[in-house]
C-alpha cells in the first residue's frame, strides 16, 4: 500500500533535505513533483490540487526559508497535511459504536468487493480483541452459496452465524437476526447485505429497507481499493442513498498506489476505519491517519510494530526472553523464536516497512531476490539440530554440520552463514545485557513519543544500533548502515 507514492516522495524529499537553504522556487519545483506523484498514485485531481496549495502556503513562509533545517521542515509540513487529508478535522476516526447490546452493524457494498470476508474478519476482531459475543447473518439471497460461505467462515473463526432458512427475504432475515441476538445475549450482530455489480435501484431499496428495520449503530461500506477513484464514487452514492458511518478498503495489499485512501476522506467526509491487507482472517488493520502518513513518508510506524509484536508474543515468553538476554544468553532456540516471530509479524518486508528509515533497505532485499523463504530455510536448519546442539551451538564440528545440512536439504555453507549470524546476534545481546534494563530501553522509548520519532531521534537510534553491530531482538542481524542484514546476505537467494 502506497509503495509507489512513498518511493516518489522519498526521492523528492531526499533532494530537499540535502540542500542547505531553500528558496521559494526550490519549494515550488518540489511541489510540482509531489503533485505528479499524487496524480500517478491515482489521487483525485481536486484533492491533489488543494493538498499542494495548502503545503505551498505553509512551506514558503519565513519559518521554513529561515529555518536551520528547511528541508526537514517541509517534510514535517507535508506529513501534517497528509494526516489532515486522511483524517479530516478529526484525527481519530474513532472506535466502532457498539454500545446498547445487541448493537447492529450493517455491512454494505458492491458484489466482489470482499464484503462477506470482511464481515468475518471484523467479527473475529471484535470477538478476539474486545471480547464481544458476535452473531453474523447473511442477507444475500441472490448470490449462490453466499449464506453457506458466511456459515463456513463463522465455523473457521469460532463466531456464531444465524441458521439458514431458505425462501426468506433480506428484511425477514434481518428481523430474525435482531430477535436471536436479543434472546441469545449477543453484544453485536452483523448483517452482511447483498451486493450488485453496479449501483441500481433494486439494490438501494433492499439496503434501505434493511437499514430501517435494523437501525444500525454502524453502517460500514466495503469498497475494493483496486478500483481506485471509482471506490470514491461508490462511497459517495452509498452515503447519499443509505448513509455510511465508515469505510473499509479491501485488497490494499495489492495496490501500491493507494490513491483511493487519500481521496476518500477529503471527497466523501467519511472516515476509513479499516483496511484489508490479505486473505487471512486476521489481515484487517485499523486505519490510523498519523501512522499511515508516517509510512508514506518513510518515517516508519513504530507504534504498529510494537502492537504487532505484543499480539504475536506471549507476555510470559517475552519475560523469559528478556531475562535471558539480560544475562547475555542467546542460543539457537532463541534465534528460532526470533525468526518465527518475525514471520508472524508479516515477514521481513512487513517489519522493515514499519521501521524508520528502513523502507529503502526492504527495496534492496526485494531486488536481491530475497524473501521470507530465507527465514523458513534458517528455521529448517535449526530444527535439523539435536536438542543439545540447539542449546550449545559451540559443539558443532564438521561431521555434525554435514548431518544438519543434509537433514534440512541444504549446503554446509548455508549453515555456516546461519552460525555466523547467530554469533553476531549473541554479541549484541551481551552488549545489551551489560547496558542493563534501563539503557537500551530508554533509547527505544525515546522513539515512542506522541508525535513519532524526529529525524534526529532516528539518526541517533541508527547510530546507537550501528555501534552495537545489530538491531535488538525480533529483527535478526539488521546491522546499522549495512546494505543487507548480516548473515542474510547471499543466504538462500532465488536462483
Amino acid at each position: 500500500m502506497f509503495e509507489n507514492l512513498s518511493e516518489r516522495l522519498g526521492g523528492v524529499f531526499d533532494r530537499l533535505t540535502k540542500q542547505g537553504a531553500l528558496s521559494e522556487d526550490d519549494v515550488k519545483t518540489a511541489m510540482r513533483e509531489v503533485r505528479v506523484a499524487l496524480l500517478e498514485a491515482d489521487v483525485s485531481l481536486p484533492v491533489a490540487r488543494d493538498f499542494i496549495k495548502a503545503i505551498e502556503k505553509k512551506a514558503t513562509g519565513q519559518a521554513v526559508t529561515k529555518s536551520v533545517t528547511p528541508g526537514q521542515q517541509v517534510v514535517k509540513i507535508v506529513h501534517d497535511e497528509l494526516v489532515h487529508v486522511l483524517a479530516g478535522d478529526d484525527e481519530d476516526p474513532g472506535e466502532l459504536k457498539i454500545d446498547n447490546p445487541p448493537a447492529p452493524i450493517l455491512m454494505v457494498g458492491l458484489q466482489g468487493s470482499g464484503k462477506t470476508t470482511t464481515t468475518a474478519k471484523l467479527a473475529k476482531r471484535l470477538s478476539d480483541r474486545e471480547g464481544k459475543r458476535v452473531l453474523m447473518a447473511s442477507l444475500d439471497t441472490n448470490r449462490p452459496a453466499a449464506m453457506e460461505q458466511l456459515a463456513i467462515l463463522g465455523t473457521q473463526i469460532g463466531v456464531d452465524t444465524l441458521p439458514i432458512i431458505k425462501g426468506q427475504s433480506a428484511v425477514d432475515i434481518a428481523k430474525r437476526a435482531k430477535q436471536q441476538a436479543t434472546m441469545g445475549g449477543y453484544d453485536v450482530y452483523m448483517l452482511d447485505t447483498a451486493g450488485r455489480l453496479h449501483i441500481d435501484e433494486v439494490l438501494m431499496n433492499e439496503v434501505q429497507a434493511v437499514r430501517d428495520v435494523a437501525n444500525p449503530r454502524e453502517t460500514m461500506l466495503v469498497v475494493d481499493g483496486l478500483t481506485g477513484q471509482d471506490a470514491v464514487n461508490v462511497a459517495k452514492e452509498f452515503d447519499e442513498k443509505v448513509g455510511v458511518s465508515g469505510v473499509v478498503l479491501t485488497r490494499m495489499d495489492g495496490d501500491g498506489r493507494g490513491g483511493a485512501a487519500l481521496s476518500m476522506r477529503a471527497i466523501t467526509g467519511k472516515p476509513i476505519k479499516f483496511v484489508g491487507l490479505g486473505e487471512k482472517m486476521d489481515a484487517l488493520e485499523e486505519f490510523h491517519p498519523s501512522r499511515i502518513a508516517g509510512r508514506i513518508l518513510g518515517m516508519g510506524d513504530i507504534v504498529s510494530l510494537v502492537e504487532k509484536a505484543q499480539q504475536t508474543l506471549e507476555a510470559e515468553q517475552a519475560e523469559r526472553m528478556m531475562k535471558r538476554f539480560q544475562k547475555g544468553q542467546f542460543n539457537m532456540n532463541d534465534l528460532r523464536g526470533q525468526l518465527e516471530q518475525m514471520l508472524k509479524m508479516g515477514g521481513m518486508e512487513g517489519v522493515m516497512g514499519m521501521m524508520p528509515g528502513m523502507g529503502k533497505m526492504s527495496k534492496q532485499l526485494e531486488q536481491s531476490g530475497m524473501d521470507d523463504t530465507v527465514l523458513r530455510r534458517q528455521i529448517a536448519l535449526i530444527q535439523s539440530m539435536t536438542k543439545k546442539e540447539r542449546a550449545n551451538p559451540q559443539v558443532l564440528q564438521a561431521s555434525r554440520k554435514k548431518r544438519i545440512a543434509a537433514g534440512a536439504g541444504m549446503e554446509v555453507s548455508e549453515l555456516n552463514k546461519l552460525l555466523k549470524m547467530h554469533r553476531q546476534m549473541a554479541d549484541v545481546m551481551k552488549k545489551m545485557g551489560k547496558m542493563g534494563k534501563g539503557g537500551m530501553m530508554k533509547k527505544m522509548a525515546g522513539l515512542m513519543g506522541k508525535d513519532g520519532p524526529s529525524q534526529a531521534d532516528i539518526a541517533a537510534a541508527q547510530k546507537q544500533m550501528g555501534s552495537m553491530g545489530g538491531m535488538p531482538g525480533g529483527f535478526p542481524g539488521m546491522g546499522g548502515g549495512a546494505a543487507l542484514p548480516p548473515g542474510l546476505s547471499g543466504f538462500g537467494k532465488k536462483k
